[in-house]
C-alpha cells in the first residue's frame, strides 16, 4: 500500500536455469508484451496511443500486430501530452478507457496533467509505461527516473511489472495484471472511473529480429479472437453499503412542498444516461420541481423536462426574491456544482434539506458544504428504492403554482434574450456581434445529436449562461474535473474519432496551448469541426476584476497574454482549411461549409474588453425583469 493506493504485488518466479543456447530475450519481450495487450483486449481495449521511444519497443511492436490483426485501433502520436489528452476524449465518449504508451523518462511526466483530468473528470484512462529493469534504479544510469511516483496522487490503482523485466513473468500474472487494471479503470461504487498506471521495466535487447515479429504475425492471423469480455459493471442497486435508503429518500425530500433540482455536469457513464433521464423524468413529474440545468448537463434540449437555463442572468437578484422561501427550500442536486457562481450563492442561501446523487461518485462533491446527504450511486438507483407508490402521485398544488411561476420566468427571459442578440439582421445592419451573441447562435445552428466539446474559461461559461433550454439535444462533452486547457484540441480529436463527428468551440489561447493537437487530423478516422473565438488573449481575464485602467500594473502582459500567432496558417501547415467569420450574417453559411468538410477551422474574431462589459450590461438589464417567480 502506497499513498493508500493498492499495488499489485506479483510473486517472484523461480530461479530460472542458465539460458539454453539460441534464448532470444527480445522476443521473449515481445511475446511477454503481446499477452499483457491481448489479455486488455479481450477485457474491452479497444484503442492504443503509441508515443515514441526506443524502451517501450516490445509494447509498439505488441500493438502494431495487434492493429493489424484488426483487434484495436492503434493511433501514434509524438507528444505525451496530446497522447494522453486524445485518450481522454476517447474514454469520454465511449465510457472505456483507451490506453496510452510510452517510453521511459521525462515522458511518463508528461502524462500528468491528463491524469489528473481524468481522477477529477472520472473518466477511464490506461497508462502504459516503459521502463529500466531493477538493477539500472539509482545509479544513474541514462533516462532512468523515479517515474514510478510520477503520477500516483491522481490513481485509481498502480501496477507495477517485475523489476527484473516483463519477460520474466509467467502468464497468469500478465492476465491478473491485465484484468485488475480494467477494473480500476472501469471503477465502481466504491471508487469512480478513472486513471491506472502500469510500469512495465524492459531489459535489453528490445527489438526483436524480423523473423520473430513475422512469426508472432502468423501466429496472431490464425489466431482466434479472445471474446469481448468487458468488465462487468457494477450493480448500483446494491446501495446499502455506501448510503442509508431512508436518509436519502423520500424521507429527506418531501415532493409535495416547493423545490428545485440543481443539474451540473453530467460524469456518468455513457451507457446509463438514458436511465438518468428517464429517472429524472419521473420525479419531476411527481414533484413539479423545475430542473435547473447546467450548459454540460445534457438536459437542455430533452424532450419532456421542464428546465430553467436563466439562473446565471438572474442569480444576482433571485435570493431577494425567494427569501420568504429560501429558509425551507429543498434541493435535489445532480453531480458535480455548476460553475454558475450566483446559482452557488443561492444554493448556499437555501435553509432546506438538500441530497447531492453522484453518478459512481463516493467522494465528495460539495465545495460549499451546504449538503447533508450524498448519494454516490447515481439517480436511477435513487429513485428505484423508493417505496414503489412514492412516485405514482401528481404533484401538489404549491408545486405547480411554484413550477408555473418559474417556467413564466424563464420564457420571459429566453424572449428577452433572443430579442437582444438574435435580431433579424437588415440591410447594412448586421445585427450584434460578440460571444454571448455566438454561444446562444452556435446553440440554435448545431445539427442536433452532434457531439459538442467545449474548452474552459468563457466559451464553458458562455454555453452556461447564453444558451437557452429549448435547443436540440446533443452530447456535451468538456471538463471541469480539474477545469484546464492543457489538451483541448486533443480532447476534441478523441471524441471526434470516437463519436465519428464532433465540433470544438473553443478560445484562442486554449487552443494555441494545445496546438500539437492539429498533429491528429491526419490520423483521424472522425470529422472535427474547430469553432475558434479569436479575442487576442484570455477573455476569462476580462472578466474578473482585474484590469484597472491608469494603475501601473500591464494587464495585457500579466494576463490577457496575447500572442499574435496566425491561427488559420498554423492549421493550413496542417492541411486543415479554414475560413474568417466577422458578423452575424456569415455565421450560419460558415458553419454549413464547415460541416461538409472532413476538418475545418471556422476563426471568429471578437473584442474581448468590449464582449466583457455587453455582458455585464446584460446581467444587469436582465435582473430588472424579476418581480417575483
Amino acid at each position: 500500500m502506497e499513498d493508500g493506493l493498492p499495488i499489485l504485488q506479483l510473486p517472484a518466479p523461480p530461479v530460472a536455469a542458465p539460458l539454453p543456447a539460441g534464448f532470444d530475450l527480445a522476443e521473449c519481450n515481445l511475446a511477454a508484451a503481446l499477452l499483457l495487450l491481448r489479455s486488455l483486449h479481450h477485457g474491452g481495449l479497444r484503442h492504443v496511443v503509441v508515443c515514441p521511444g526506443s524502451r517501450s519497443a516490445p509494447l509498439a511492436s505488441a500493438a502494431g500486430l495487434l492493429a493489424r490483426r484488426g483487434w484495436i485501433r492503434l493511433l501514434t502520436g509524438i507528444d505525451e501530452r496530446s497522447a494522453a489528452f486524445f485518450a481522454l476524449g476517447l474514454g469520454r465518449s465511449t465510457g472505456d478507457p483507451a490506453a496510452v504508451l510510452t517510453t521511459s523518462g521525462s515522458a511518463v511526466a508528461n502524462l500528468l496533467p491528463a491524469c489528473i483530468e481524468a481522477d477529477y473528470g472520472t473518466i477511464p484512462l490506461l497508462l502504459l509505461t516503459a521502463d529500466r529493469p531493477g538493477r539500472l534504479k539509482g545509479c544513474g544510469a541514462n533516462q532512468t527516473v523515479n517515474q514510478e511516483d510520477f503520477l500516483l496522487p491522481s490513481l485509481r490503482w498502480f501496477g507495477a511489472g517485475d523489476a527484473r523485466g516483463l519477460a520474466e513473468m509467467d502468464g497468469k500474472q500478465l492476465i491478473s495484471m491485465a484484468q485488475t487494471a480494467l477494473e480500476h479503470c472501469r471503477g465502481g461504487l466504491v471508487m469512480p472511473p478513472g486513471p491506472v498506471h502500469l510500469n512495465l521495466p524492459f531489459e535489453e535487447p528490445l527489438h526483436p529480429a524480423a523473423d520473430a515479429l513475422n512469426r508472432h504475425a502468423a501466429t496472431l492471423a490464425s489466431a482466434p479472437e479472445l471474446g469481448t469480455a468487458v468488465g462487468a459493471s457494477v450493480d448500483l442497486t446494491s446501495i446499502s453499503r455506501a448510503a442509508d435508503p431512508v436518509s436519502c429518500g423520500l424521507a429527506a425530500l418531501d415532493p409535495d412542498r416547493p423545490g428545485l433540482v440543481i443539474a451540473g455536469p453530467w460524469r456518468g457513464r455513457p451507457e446509463a444516461w438514458a436511465n438518468h433521464v428517464a429517472a429524472l423524468r419521473r420525479w419531476q413529474r411527481r414533484s413539479g420541481w423545475p430542473v435547473l440545468a447546467d450548459g454540460l448537463s445534457g438536459l437542455r434540449g430533452c424532450h419532456d423536462l421542464a428546465v430553467v437555463a436563466g439562473y446565471d442572468l438572474l442569480g444576482t437578484c433571485l435570493p431577494l426574491v425567494l427569501r420568504d422561501r429560501l429558509p425551507a427550500l429543498q434541493l435535489l442536486r445532480l453531480g458535480p456544482m455548476p460553475a454558475s457562481r450566483r446559482l452557488q450563492n443561492l444554493v448556499q442561501a437555501c435553509g432546506g434539506v438538500q441530497v447531492l446523487i453522484t453518478e459512481s461518485e463516493p467522494r465528495c462533491l460539495d465545495p460549499l458544504m451546504s449538503s447533508s446527504l450524498q448519494w454516490p450511486a447515481g439517480l436511477a438507483a435513487w429513485t428505484a428504492q423508493l417505496p414503489a407508490d412514492a412516485l405514482g402521485a401528481p404533484p401538489s398544488a404549491a408545486c405547480l403554482a411554484w413550477a408555473a411561476q418559474w417556467q413564466a420566468l424563464e420564457q420571459t427571459l429566453q424572449q428577452w434574450l433572443d430579442a437582444r442578440l438574435l435580431p433579424v439582421p437588415s440591410p447594412g445592419l448586421p445585427g450584434p456581434w460578440g460571444e454571448p451573441m455566438i454561444a446562444r447562435r452556435l446553440a440554435e445552428l448545431l445539427p442536433e445529436g452532434l457531439p459538442l466539446v467545449i474548452a474552459n474559461s468563457s466559451p464553458v461559461r458562455d454555453w452556461e449562461t447564453f444558451t437557452p433550454s429549448q435547443v436540440p439535444f446533443r452530447p456535451i462533452h468538456s471538463f471541469r474535473g480539474a477545469s484546464g486547457i492543457d489538451g483541448t484540441l486533443s480532447i476534441a480529436c478523441g471524441v471526434a474519432e470516437a463519436a465519428g463527428q464532433a465540433v470544438l468551440l473553443s478560445g484562442d489561447l486554449a487552443l494555441l496551448h494545445d496546438s500539437n493537437g492539429w498533429l491528429w487530423f491526419r490520423q483521424l478516422s472522425g470529422s472535427l469541426t474547430v469553432v475558434l473565438i479569436d479575442n487576442g488573449g484570455g477573455g476569462i481575464f476580462e472578466q474578473l476584476p482585474i484590469r484597472q485602467d491608469g494603475s501601473a500594473e500591464d494587464f495585457e502582459q500579466l494576463f490577457a497574454m496575447p500572442q499574435g500567432v496566425d491561427q488559420a496558417a498554423l492549421a493550413a501547415a496542417h492541411g486543415v482549411p479554414s475560413r474568417q467569420v466577422s458578423s452575424a450574417a456569415d455565421l450560419a453559411p460558415a458553419l454549413s461549409w464547415a460541416l461538409e468538410q472532413r476538418r475545418a477551422l471556422l476563426v471568429l474574431r471578437t473584442d474581448r474588453r468590449a464582449d466583457a462589459i455587453w455582458r455585464q450590461d446584460l446581467r444587469r438589464m436582465a435582473s430588472r425583469l424579476v418581480d417575483h417567480p
